[in-house]
């Protein structure tokens, strides 16, 4: 067995270490990763206020963590980008505007996915 097979606990600990940190860096640096958490947030309290059925939490957690793994996978694009060329080039802004434009579409898909499940539960409270 090679010793890169070996599984090493170790190495385990810090690549999560790795990963924590670059979330914390993400919502320290990131505006719209912080608006992400701050509604997921809201989503939350809102999910338990209404008891949401476990089927609704799934979908509601889906689109949380997705937004979230969205948003890092586009930081990391646009920092790799910026890394790159510090001039001008459309290739840059394409990549950078193709990696936006995924999280905007999952945004879209997270707020259908809130209004479907919470409107019925918002408009039993009238």
């Amino acid at each position: 067995m090679d010793s890169q097979d070996k599984r090493n606990p170790i190495s385990f600990i810090s690549s999560l270490s790795y990963a924590i940190s670059g979330v914390k860096i993400a919502l320290r640096a990131e505006r719209n990763m912080r608006i992400h958490f701050i509604s997921s947030i809201f989503v939350l309290i809102g999910s338990f206020y209404f008891s949401i059925t476990k089927i609704e939490w799934l979908f509601i957690l889906f689109a949380i963590s997705g937004m979230f793994a969205l948003e890092l996978v586009n930081t990391a694009i646009e920092r790799v980008v910026d890394l790159m060329t510090e001039e001008y080039h459309p290739l840059a802004k394409q990549a950078k505007d193709l990696a936006a434009g995924a999280v905007l579409v999952y945004a879209v898909l997270s707020v259908a996915i809130g209004m479907i499940i919470f409107f019925p539960y918002i408009l039993n409270l009238f």
